[in-house]
């Protein structure tokens, strides 16, 4: 499927006249809430700012999880609803959503019974979509999973089972199944404005951030699912609504796995200010996460601040033995949760994850808060309430069984192209026509020419960042590799999307200045 962005441009003039549904935002919740629309028959459009997945939903914990911190809160109906879309997700894309092991170190003698007891009611809620049962471990058992962990005082451990994925290429993927269910999605379209007619909103102008052309669009119903820019949405269709976004940075550090060989993650439930830290594997790399600080404002490309960083390093030296320092990380990053306060005190920490759908009088709708997990039922409940508001047939969501773009049951582990799924076959074939094709473009990498070719013909991407920060994900895989590698990846895209040396040079001082935001200074 070759997916050109410039010939969606041009169809924007021959599509309906009238769309169905617009939505605003192309992240988790744009993109899975144009699935569920397209997969429902609606004629539908998706128009994203900048890049897919440039904010929040490339910058997760990489997890599809029912949130066993929720379960600490008592947050029941979340963590029933997350497991269970835990398990759909893992069941429709089974080549990005992978089980995982978690291990929850027990140092005091109550932790394994205490945690052990919480887990196995976490597995009851799962039901028939379990990843498999928690259990307690002893000592060793805790150390053969964990094997660099902090030995001194260790009572042994509690395992159980969550899933891990790539967010980014759940995102691509996303947008691909909009394709493939008849809709269509743009990136690098701004919304500037809102068309109404009789103070009710009737469709967006949208300005094309590559040419500079505008757009007026028109719709039956139009969607708010901008994440941390939910406010500013909002605000453009009435400046009198109070702010609803409280955004929390999260921080993660990428270290060199061998500070944690091994399948398995570690989950510490409650560090001494009672949040939560994970270690996680993650290609080839650790993830030491996350923080979680009250915003001001949101920002499209916000970097960890040195305490932060200090503050992940603190607990990977307390509970790793190999006592990680700022010179050990490759890269770190940061991403802001679009969280819906519901409490003027301003704890993130105590905010719900739980999402929020509301309908302006206008008719307006803005989908906000959720996370990665739940992604699917937040769309799904989204486009219920979109059908009503915009007058549209009644058609019930078929995304509970709906396989994602490139689903197979077949996935080899040790194919480096497995992510891709069914279309692994045609990423060996752009490898096997190409110099070097399938050679990596980086020692400390696992990325190819054929992926950045196939990058640009099939997945919209557009310049340097978006190949190598969410295509592929070597900006957080190792921040200084992937500076190295801009000027290769330049020349492919430029000849790819026949673009000039001018723009080949541009492309990689843009990168390589971004990019030196995620290297830690020692």
């Amino acid at each position: 499927m070759n997916l050109d962005r410039n010939t969606l441009i041009k169809q924007l003039e021959d599509d309906p006249e009238i769309w169905d549904i617009i939505i605003i935002g192309g992240g988790a919740t744009g993109l899975g809430t144009a699935v569920d629309a397209a997969a429902r028959g609606y004629q539908t459009l998706l128009l994203e700012q900048h890049d897919f997945a440039k904010g929040t939903s490339s910058r997760s914990t990489k997890l599809v999880h029912g949130g066993v911190r929720y379960l600490q809160q008592g947050d029941i109906k979340l963590v029933k609803e997350a497991l269970r879309e835990r398990g759909l997700m893992h069941q429709n894309a089974p080549h990005l959503v992978k089980n995982l092991s978690f291990v929850v170190p027990a140092y005091k003698w109550w932790e394994g019974p205490f945690y052990g007891f919480g887990l196995k009611i976490y597995d009851a809620m799962a039901g028939d979509l379990g990843l498999g049962p928690s259990k307690l471990l002893s000592k060793e058992e805790t150390l053969e999973h964990l094997p660099t962990l902090e030995t001194d005082g260790l009572d042994g451990g509690i395992l159980y089972h969550d899933a891990q994925f790539d967010d980014a290429r759940m995102a691509i993927t996303l947008m691909q199944t909009i394709r493939d269910q008849g809709g269509t999605a743009i990136n690098y379209m701004k919304v500037t404005d809102l068309l109404k007619s009789d103070g009710n909103i009737t469709g967006v102008q949208a300005r094309d951030q590559e040419s500079g052309d505008t757009y007026e669009l028109k719709a039956k119903c139009v969607i708010n699912a901008t994440g941390i820019f939910t406010d500013q949405i909002r605000k453009m269709n009435n400046p009198s609504v109070s702010s609803i976004i409280q955004p929390s940075r999260g921080v993660h550090i990428v270290l060199d796995d061998s500070f944690q060989p091994g399948d398995s993650a570690m989950l510490v439930p409650h560090t001494d200010d009672g949040r939560v830290i994970f270690a996680i594997p993650w290609k080839e790399r650790i993830l030491i996460g996350t923080t979680d600080v009250p915003m001001e404002q949101p920002e499209l490309e916000p970097y960890p601040t040195d305490e932060e960083i200090n503050y992940l390093l603190k607990y990977a030296q307390k509970y790793l033995e190999g006592d990680p320092t700022r010179s050990d990380i490759l890269s770190a990053y940061a991403g802001i949760r679009p969280l819906v306060s519901h409490s003027p005190d301003g704890d993130t920490a105590d905010i719900s994850r739980d999402h929020t759908l509301l309908t302006d009088s206008s008719g307006l709708i803005t989908i906000a808060g959720g996370k990665w997990t739940t992604y699917r039922k937040m769309a799904e409940d989204t486009i219920d309430q979109a059908a009503e508001v915009g007058g549209l047939a009644s058609r019930e969501s078929p995304t509970e069984e709906l396989h994602l773009h490139g689903w197979t049951f077949n996935n080899e582990p040790a194919d480096s192209f497995q992510q891709y799924g069914s279309e692994s076959s045609a990423l060996k074939e752009i490898a096997e026509n190409t110099d070097n094709g399938r050679e990596p473009l980086h020692p400390n990498l696992p990325y190819t020419p054929a992926e950045v070719i196939w990058a640009a013909r099939n997945e919209m991407a557009r310049t340097v960042e978006d190949v190598l920060a969410r295509r592929t994900r070597a900006l957080l895989l190792d921040a200084r590799a992937s500076i190295e590698i801009a000027e290769a990846v330049a020349s492919l895209l430029a000849n790819e999307l026949n673009k000039s040396q001018e723009w080949e040079e541009a492309q990689v001082e843009a990168f390589t200045k971004l990019a030196k935001q995620y290297l830690v200074t020692p």
